[in-house]
């Protein structure tokens, strides 16, 4: 079975590894029974890369990092936390991986994912922190109704608008 590309609107101004990395995450989310969405909008403002649901109702974002001046120049990761149950970083193959240890990466709060355009390995996990039940409902609801907006917008794209 052939896979589906990443749809135009996911990195379309990030550099051509950062799709490769999240094509690898969302291959190894779907072994595990998790699918996901790029660029999902947060209701404080941020933009997560990635956002997956599993089959327990789970919220799981990842942060793509490509270089060694974006991983070190993100300061925004924590706002993320408040968003899901785990967070991880996901890089391509051959990144630094000690950088990834450092306290400015939260390596007591985050995972470590490497991909690739074909697959992804989960090198460290990330600690769960499960969210109170009224944000875990308010955040799958968001997380359905953007994933329902996103396949109208694909069957209709007069429909298609930001979200």
């Amino acid at each position: 079975m052939a896979s589906a590309p990443i749809p135009d609107r996911c990195f379309a101004d990030e550099p051509l590894i950062a799709r490769d990395v999240a094509r690898g995450v969302a291959r190894l989310f779907f072994r595990q029974d998790m699918f996901g969405l790029c660029e999902v909008p947060l209701p404080n403002g941020r933009r997560a890369d990635m956002m997956a649901i599993d089959a327990r109702g789970l919220l799981t974002i990842v942060e793509i990092k490509v270089s060694r001046a974006d991983l070190l120049g993100d300061q925004k990761w924590p706002d993320y936390l408040d968003y899901c149950d785990r967070f991880f970083w996901a890089v391509p193959a051959g990144f630094a991986l000690p950088l990834l240890d450092l306290e400015t990466c939260g390596p007591d709060l985050s995972g470590l994912i490497v991909a690739d355009r074909y697959d992804a390995a989960i090198v460290r996990d990330a600690p769960m922190r499960k969210l109170a039940a009224a944000r875990r409902k308010a955040e799958t609801l968001r997380f359905a109704r953007r994933a329902a907006r996103r396949l109208t917008g694909d069957l209709d794209p007069g429909l298609a608008g930001l979200d």
